[in-house]
């Protein structure tokens, strides 16, 4: 494929910084393109995401887990550390984690997936770009959380179309330094979903410390990101 046939990812300068505060850099945007080349090859024997169209990708891998953390990017968000963890929980063909590790240098994410195959590809990906504070990791949540090594290590999980909230959080809390954050990557979002998630995020010791609603900048969906921070043991 010469460079006129590549697809290529929409720069969107002026619409990364009216929504989100924070615009990618040249090499950040590179990383960006080449992030969506190495899926699309992926996506020939993996299947990883069924949105290869520029503009959807942009906006519902790129734009969308960048999002999730637009505090953190905007400086709202100090977890005291010169290196923060964040962990990726269910990753799949990479996000939120991949966009989180390329926009946020001071950062080191973990990419945790129960399939082999993808994190393999992952791995290989991560090679190739030359990512180097982002890695994966073959397990399931609810196991993983429970291990020394990875327990109550992180500053900020990332949870997106895993499964309900409330088992999502399950997943999540155990995984969080106090004083730590998860996002909760949602759609819609109702009342009933926040009651049962109240409950459950307080008997793990945490709280949920914001709901955040926002309109996607291309198909204008609404989107919510649900943020808990972890209070105590």
């Amino acid at each position: 494929m010469n460079e006129t046939e590549r697809p290529m990812i929409l720069e969107m300068t002026s619409v990364w910084q009216e929504t989100l505060n924070w615009q990618p850099t040249a090499v950040q945007q590179q990383l960006f393109q080449r992030l969506y080349e190495g899926i699309l090859a992926g996506n020939q024997s993996l299947n990883l995401t069924r949105i290869t169209e520029s503009d959807a990708f942009w906006e519902k891998h790129l734009w969308d887990s960048l999002a999730g953390i637009a505090p953190f990017l905007r400086g709202e968000w100090d977890f005291s550390a010169s290196t923060v963890e964040v962990i990726d929980i269910g990753t799949g063909a990479g996000f939120p984690g991949l966009p989180v590790a390329i926009a946020v240098a001071e950062s080191s994410v973990m990419l945790l997936d129960s399939t082999r195959k993808k994190i393999t590809f992952l791995e290989s990906l991560i090679e190739t770009l030359e990512v180097k504070n982002a890695r994966g990791f073959v397990g399931r949540a609810e196991q993983v959380n429970q291990q020394l090594k990875f327990k109550k290590k992180y500053h900020l999980a990332l949870v997106r179309a895993v499964a309900t909230a409330s088992v999502c959080a399950e997943y999540a809390l155990p995984f969080c330094t106090q004083g730590g954050r998860v996002v909760l990557y949602r759609g819609h979002w109702t009342v009933e979903e926040e009651k049962a998630l109240q409950l459950v995020v307080k008997n793990l010791g945490g709280e949920i410390e914001s709901i955040r609603q926002f309109t996607t900048p291309l198909t204008e969906s609404i989107r919510h990101c649900i943020d808990l921070k972890k209070l105590s043991e």
